[in-house]
């Protein structure tokens, strides 16, 4: 039966053009060392090289798509579910079933919001224990360094023991806010924090005014800090958001302890560090071009990407602001607080909350073979064994889509990213007629580049979307409730190559591979979510490779796409063989809080 939601701006449906995905090998030389120097110095020099470097990118692409002229430009893929006449919105409910805890002998358990609830709430435990027990790992300028520190940019200890101090005193009167009061959690370095600096991967420089600290705090943040979660630092971050590895010269790679011998992912990568650690149960994350949803696979976590403007208003069309967990419960607690309407935003404040789904709602999955197979052999063999298990035992029907001009598609998402990119720097920038002056050499050859892109194709990208959202809206009409389906990452992991630590590289044949799934949620604005479900074995180093499946849903089904995160956990902590796994350097913080006065 046809959704009766109502929405602002939603496409009509209408089915794209039939046509082939058949990928061709990309032409990008990998750099790194001095050739990623000479080439940052070459294409800043010389407009014909950028250009030429734009062009064999492909970015140009999109211009020669026949018959665009035909549909509206979408700028902005602003959809908005639309609050029901007579219905009073508030806040969204944190139901009885977010307060239950894992089972204790559960197999590669991580520590939960609950867990630290229960454990405050019955006096085992202190907020302020876990605070004192957490800042010696993470807290920079320690002599050794602290283990965990390459996750965290900037830790407050003043504001985190004042936090942590007002949430023992809480639970000590009986008063606590709920299942966050006393959790920690950890927010990614473009975001405003009050008393912070939002350094966005950036070294940094105290004479650059950018570098000042935040008077305010960013709403989805506040939010989490209005429910008791103690921000207890802002997390490392790929430069600018501008790639998806993680590698971030000036600040140092976080480390991914599934492997360290492979990256995070990015750009969210402090997240996806954190995580893995098990130093946090939520991580906070942006997501323009998969950096919520690729960290969060690569290092074996859950990471939703709302819909655009769910929780917040951006200056982009295509970044978002979401939560990253360690468990879909901890995922659905983080979503539904953040996404508390905001009265000072006429847009984000418009959304009608997401309805969880009803027992009774048909369950679709769709794939597009052609598109889901261009995986690696050992990620298919790990989610479509994830897939039977959702067709076999929870009675998801598999439908057949295809989806049109998906290259040209990631190729303009590309571009566009890296426009958006080169404006924010200009914004920022001590001197907006060089803004390059105090990026790395990566970025320094990416936004160059970025900015061949003629405002003509900007154009032909606003139509192109406009088409891809018809197509999807003609795909949610088609098959009601449905969930498309693709690993998060073709890949199980990127290894590090130790040279590039130094430098940072370029290698948009990765880039462009590993992005080739998570693309299409951020150019039309849908929202999708990544949840592990299940290993593969590394050819390096010591420590399994988590593999990602990733669901994308109608505008406004995040609630949806929870459930079905939740789902996903239970195939990987009951039926994935050897369950779920756990690092082995991870940091049962629990126990060290409990060594602490």
């Amino acid at each position: 039966m046809e959704s009766s939601r109502r929405f602002s701006g939603y496409p009509r449906a209408k089915k794209g053009p039939d046509t082939v995905y058949a990928p061709v090998a990309d032409r990008n030389p990998p750099l790194r060392g001095w050739s990623l120097i000479i080439a940052a110095k070459l294409v800043n020099f010389s407009q014909a090289i950028a250009q030429t470097t734009w062009s064999n990118a492909k970015f140009g692409c999109v211009k020669d798509v026949p018959g665009l002229h035909e549909y509206d430009w979408r700028l902005q893929p602003i959809v908005t579910p639309l609050i029901p006449e007579g219905i009073v919105q508030t806040k969204a409910e944190i139901t009885p079933e977010l307060y239950e805890r894992q089972s204790d002998d559960l197999v590669g358990r991580f520590h939960s919001a609950a867990d630290y609830h229960e454990l405050y709430k019955f006096g085992k435990l202190t907020p302020l224990q876990v605070a004192k027990g957490l800042l010696p790992l993470i807290s920079r300028g320690q002599k050794p360094p602290a283990k965990y520190e390459s996750a965290f940019a900037v830790t407050k200890e003043d504001l985190v023991l004042a936090a942590a101090k007002r949430s023992t005193e809480r639970y000590a009167a009986g008063q606590s806010l709920g299942v966050l009061d006393g959790v920690p959690i950890g927010v990614k370095d473009d975001m405003d924090v009050e008393g912070y600096v939002s350094h966005m991967g950036l070294k940094f420089d105290p004479s650059d005014p950018f570098f000042k600290p935040a008077t305010h705090t960013i709403w989805p943040v506040a939010q989490l800090e209005a429910a008791g979660a103690i921000v207890i630092g802002k997390l490392v971050m790929h430069e600018l958001g501008s790639d998806i590895s993680g590698c971030n010269p000036h600040w140092g790679t976080p480390v991914n302890w599934n492997n360290p011998s492979y990256y995070p992912g990015g750009s969210s990568s402090g997240g996806g560090s954190a995580l893995s650690a098990g130093l946090v149960p939520i991580a906070i994350g942006t997501d323009a071009g998969g950096s919520i949803r690729i960290p969060a696979s690569f290092c074996g976590g859950f990471g939703l990407k709302p819909t655009l403007h769910r929780t917040h208003t951006m200056k982009s069309s295509i970044c978002v602001i979401g939560p990253m967990a360690a468990t879909a419960n901890d995922l659905a607690i983080a979503y539904r607080i953040m996404a508390a309407p905001n009265p000072e935003d006429p847009i984000q404040g418009s959304f009608a909350l997401s309805i969880p789904p009803s027992p009774a709602t048909k369950k679709t999955i769709g794939i597009y073979r052609d598109w889901f197979n261009q995986a690696s052999k050992n990620v298919l063999e790990v989610t479509n064994k994830a897939i039977s298990y959702f067709t076999d035992k929870l009675g998801y029907e598999v439908v057949d889509i295809t989806i049109p001009y998906l290259l040209e598609g990631q190729y303009g998402h590309s571009a566009w990213a890296l426009v958006e990119g080169l404006d924010l720097r200009r914004t920022h920038a001590a001197d907006p007629a060089n803004p390059l002056a105090n990026v790395n050499y990566c970025n320094q050859l990416l936004l160059a580049v970025g900015g061949c892109t003629p405002a003509v194709d900007m154009i032909k990208l606003g139509q192109l979307r406009g088409l891809l959202m018809e197509h999807m809206a003609f795909l949610f009409k088609q098959h009601p409730d449905l969930l498309i389906l693709t690993p998060t990452l073709p890949e199980a992991g990127w290894k590090i190559d130790p040279a590039d630590l130094a430098y940072g590289f370029s290698d948009g044949n990765v880039t462009i591979r590993n992005m080739m799934y998570i693309w299409l949620a951020n150019s039309t604005g849908c929202p999708a979510v990544s949840a592990p479900v299940g290993y593969v074995d590394a050819e390096v180093g010591e420590g399994k490779l988590p593999v990602g499946l990733m669901a994308m849903g109608e505008w406004g089904a995040e609630e949806q796409l929870l459930a079905w995160a939740k789902e996903a956990e239970g195939y990987l902590n009951g039926v994935n063989e050897g369950g779920r796994y756990r690092p082995q350097e991870w940091a049962d913080v629990v126990e060290i809080a409990k060594t602490t006065e």
